[in-house]
């Protein structure tokens, strides 16, 4: 069994609650995009969304996200300010009975792919990782000061032979792509009204500059010691989303990739509001994350559940496959998902049924001609989710 939930993006939004009840998802995954990062969650705000989502028999079962700002992420001298407004923002989600809490902690860039229209054999579209592609981004458009000295030689020389063949047309829809048609939908620091988007985003990135990793990391630290307790005590668990992809891009440090890094977090601030997104698409990038096993260390702190699968390639080049067609084996990570649900039940725990949202989807069908945001086709996500709760009706008892 599964809380099957669906990611929806407020009022812009072309998949609207209606449709999205009928495709058999019971909860939703949103959060209040309209209102700009730092600022505080008043509980009106929050009620009229929760309100227009029950009007549909729907309920908000999980905030994706609530941003951490920059200002958090680099110590600025406003930080404190700042969390203390993530703080007021938590008690007004928990007063209102919404429960779990996404966020992450990547400097600048919430995820990247180089190409949104990544034609598959069938015909069916989705979006490609081409890590050499998105080197030549960096360096020479981007132009990046002193970027080569982030990434190996040989991906360096395949990323000058990418740039040299690129039209200027090509350049564009590129840095358009990463910097804004990628962000700006979620909680892009710039959108597409910005006159000069390439220099804003080098001054984004140049503010980490002196933030290497270990000091993000305790960035980290001080920010879960202040606002962990806060959630505990508002009945919010907070679940932090990982790296996407779980390496280093654009010289910025990158801390939520491996089983270490999800063990430090859980271990810097012990508490039961102190959780993770488990995101299949994200840490199953590299083949050393071995996510059944993973899932079953982690199992007690995963309160959330995004499951995606993709297709691995040379160079750290990846492309997003079908939910049950990919290099993951689906199979054996839901297996792990239903024991975890299996045990908790058994141990009594309210919680015991993890919210899990089909994440991304393949283009397909009738999605051609929609305007569905980049990954959250309608058809695609609709036949993830069937194909998801198939799956774990599938497992019986004696198989987990």
């Amino acid at each position: 069994m599964l809380l099957k939930t669906w990611r929806w993006f407020g009022a812009k939004d072309s998949v609207t609650l209606g449709e999205i009840r009928q495709v058999g998802a019971t909860g939703i995954v949103t959060a209040l995009h309209h209102i700009p990062n730092g600022e505080v969650w008043e509980i009106a705000e929050i009620q009229k969304v929760k309100n227009e989502i029950e009007s549909h028999g729907l309920t908000w079962e999980v905030v994706e996200s609530l941003p951490v700002s920059e200002g958090i992420k680099q110590a600025t001298p406003d930080r404190d300010r700042l969390i203390t407004n993530y703080i007021t923002s938590l008690k007004n989600l928990g007063s209102c009975g919404i429960r779990t809490v996404v966020y992450n902690f990547m400097p600048v860039l919430d995820w990247a792919r180089t190409d949104l229209q990544f034609h598959l054999p069938d015909g069916a579209e989705t979006m490609y990782f081409d890590f050499p592609t998105f080197i030549a981004f960096d360096l020479y458009i981007l132009k990046r000061a002193d970027g080569e000295k982030d990434y190996p030689p040989h991906l360096v020389h395949i990323a000058r032979e990418i740039a040299s063949k690129m039209t200027v047309e090509e350049a564009e829809k590129l840095a358009y792509n990463v910097i804004i048609k990628t962000q700006g939908f979620i909680d892009g620091s710039i959108d597409g009204n910005s006159a000069d988007p390439k220099s804003a985003f080098l001054d984004l990135i140049r503010k980490y500059q002196q933030i290497d990793g270990m000091m993000l990391r305790e960035h980290l630290r001080y920010f879960l010691s202040k606002v962990i307790p806060a959630a505990e005590e508002a009945g919010v668990r907070m679940c932090i989303h990982p790296d996407d992809p779980p390496f280093p891009l654009l010289g910025l440090p990158r801390i939520v990739k491996t089983a270490a890094d999800l063990q430090w977090i859980i271990d810097a601030v012990p508490s039961s509001s102190n959780g993770i997104t488990f995101c299949t698409g994200s840490l199953g990038v590299r083949a050393d994350n071995q996510l059944p096993e993973m899932i079953r260390q982690f199992g007690p702190h995963i309160h959330f559940l995004h499951l995606r699968n993709l297709k691995r390639l040379e160079n750290s080049c990846f492309y997003e496959a079908g939910h049950l067609d990919g290099d993951l084996n689906m199979k054996e990570i839901m297996k792990a998902v239903v024991s975890e649900q299996v045990r908790r039940k058994k141990e009594g725990r309210t919680d015991w049924l993890i919210p899990v949202r089909p994440d991304h989807g393949l283009k397909l069908l009738y999605d051609f001609s929609r305007n569905d945001n980049p990954g959250y086709p309608l058809l695609g996500r609709m036949k993830a989710l069937a194909q998801l709760e198939g799956l774990a009706l599938g497992l019986s008892d004696k198989e987990v």
